[in-house]
């Protein structure tokens, strides 16, 4: 057990520690300053400009950043669309998966474009190759969207009055060439070579040790697995996703895949800092997000080492911890270490099945997923912390009786209502969702695998995983059918592209007003009492309006077993 926990620390540790150098590689990218991958992409970006007749050097204001990303990711969604519904007919499907159904289809597509990855499908038999393919594409831009959104906050956050805040292609794509694509290489280079399949052929055919004959599903999986975490998309290649022995081979493979999913979300903390000058300000922020990542993935490692207590009263040893849906090879606490890492990221992969941990491990899951500003996803992380920033910077002011201002600028009521409308529409999506499914049994019964206290969280869980980008699930849950493939589709929609409009149309209009030297009455943002209030407002309006909901699921269902 002790070397699990020094496993556990040790990876939290050296993702810390590469995230300082790579924030302040991010910040240079996206500044335009050289960097040592100059000669190796500059000319590859110039070409794709050409091609797609883009001035790189024409700047934007924030509502032409919106309309660029929107349009994007609709054209993405219809290609997605085609290939699936197609892909029984179209090429690279040496194993004649059949084509998706439309809601299906829909669905899927979605989530991958909005960067959640939820799968109502399982990869070995629900998609060909070119399918699997396409999903990787969509890794790469999902990615690199939420991180062009973050790096125009960034642009806007400087100290300047203007409405000009660079180009959204220019950040999209350096943020996949420059940033995505190399750390996806090195990942899928160690994946490789510790036996994680790339290749193209079909099934093998393969003699079990107890004599039976089994088809082994393969493909071009290293790749795909690489960019799922460095991107925080978490799709699996495989429907066991990282618990899948292909997925994730052995412990190595499962720390490099844990510091690649949260690698760039703490690299994005400091890349702030670096790219305003400011170092102060993501110190804050960054203590902030970990006081609260390290509140829920503390208690977790210890529930899930500490075993199952109705187990260990029918005389079965615990020492092993609560190895139900978990893997022998990682072990109780690397298994509840990433069981938050996966859902604060916002990442959704899982190595362990979140339906199988401990009733209270599945409420620091969920809070995980439903504060969903510690670290998140890449890109989006940043972003859903902001609001919380204006928020808290709106309340400060009103505490002490002065105009609430934020690098300079004053924040007024129209960026706080922005703000708080932002904040209130990820729990209203996730609660009415979870009352709508209660509330049409005939819809939603027969794909409870546990009908009691679990069932219903297993209908919050899939909810609150769709409204937060996560995609991990109780998969206890039967969710290909229309009704789960349809609501949730319209949640991914509505939770991903809201609350990036949100941020960098605040960003703008605070770009657009007077910039005000900082006083000796100014309110000091970049201090622990001001990192004390954010994380309060935080307590305050995400995770106790879930209170009601987690006491009928998760906290009931912990009774039960006392």
């Amino acid at each position: 057990m002790n070397t699990e926990i020094f496993g556990v620390v040790f990876m939290f540790l050296l993702t810390c520690v590469l995230a300082i150098p790579l924030g302040k590689y991010i910040a240079k990218v996206y500044s335009g300053e050289r960097t040592w991958l100059d000669f190796l992409f500059g000319n590859i970006e110039n070409t794709i400009y050409r091609l797609g007749k883009i001035d790189s050097k024409h700047e934007m204001s924030w509502k032409q950043h919106l309309v660029a990303l929107l349009t994007i990711n609709s054209i993405w969604f219809l290609v997605g669309m085609f290939i699936l519904m197609n892909q029984d007919w179209l090429p690279l499907n040496p194993d004649t998966n059949p084509a998706m159904s439309a809601h299906l289809a829909f669905n899927t597509v979605i989530s991958f474009v909005v960067n959640c990855n939820l799968q109502h499908y399982s990869g070995e038999s629900g998609l060909s190759y070119l399918g699997q393919l396409w999903l990787m594409f969509l890794q790469f831009v999902s990615a690199g969207t939420g991180m062009a959104a973050a790096a125009v906050l960034f642009n806007a956050l400087k100290e300047r009055t203007t409405d000009k805040l660079g180009n959204f292609y220019v950040y999209f794509l350096k943020s996949c060439t420059r940033i995505l694509l190399p750390i996806s290489l090195l990942v899928a280079i160690l994946l490789v070579f510790n036996g994680t399949p790339m290749t193209f052929e079909g099934k093998d055919t393969m003699i079990s040790l107890q004599g039976d004959t089994v088809q082994v599903a393969r493909g071009p999986a290293a790749s795909f697995i690489a960019i799922k975490h460095v991107g925080t998309n978490g799709g699996g290649f495989f429907g066991a996703n990282s618990a899948h022995p292909f997925e994730n081979p052995n412990y190595l493979t499962n720390m490099v895949e844990m510091v690649a999913q949260m690698i760039i979300p703490l690299a994005m903390i400091f890349a702030l800092g670096y790219y305003l000058n400011r170092k102060k300000l993501s110190y804050m922020i960054f203590a902030t997000m970990t006081a609260g990542f390290l509140a829920l993935a503390i208690p977790n490692v210890l529930m899930e080492m500490r075993g199952n207590p109705a187990i260990g009263s029918m005389g079965i040893d615990n020492a092993l911890g609560a190895m139900e849906g978990k893997e022998i090879r990682f072990g109780a606490a690397a298994s509840g270490f990433w069981s938050i890492a996966t859902t604060v990221i916002s990442t959704g992969s899982v190595n362990a099945m979140h339906d199988s941990t401990m009733p209270l491990s599945g409420i620091n899951e969920l809070l995980a997923m439903i504060t969903n500003s510690f670290y998140g996803g890449v890109g989006a992380g940043i972003l859903n912390f902001y609001i919380f920033i204006i928020l808290a910077v709106f309340i400060s002011g009103l505490m002490v009786g002065r105009t609430p201002e934020f690098l300079g600028k004053k924040v007024e009521a129209r960026e706080v209502k922005i703000a708080i409308i932002i904040a209130l529409v990820h729990p209203f999506l996730i609660l009415a969702g979870t009352a709508l499914s209660v509330a049409l049994p005939q819809l939603t019964l027969s794909t409870l695998n546990n009908p009691g206290f679990h069932g219903f969280s297993e209908m919050l869980y899939e909810f609150t995983s769709s409204s937060a980008n996560n995609g991990s699930g109780f998969e206890g849950l039967g969710d290909n059918t229309p009704w789960w493939n349809i609501s949730t589709g319209i949640v991914l929609i509505l939770s991903r592209f809201i609350p990036i409009i949100g941020p960098v149309a605040i960003a703008g209009l605070l770009a657009n007003k007077k910039y005000t030297p900082e006083s000796a009455g100014t309110l000091k943002t970049d201090t622990a009492t001001f990192g004390l209030m954010v994380f309060a407002v935080i307590v305050i309006i995400a995770a106790l309006t879930f209170f009601p909901a987690l006491a009928l699921g998760p906290i009931a269902e912990y009774f039960t077993m006392r």
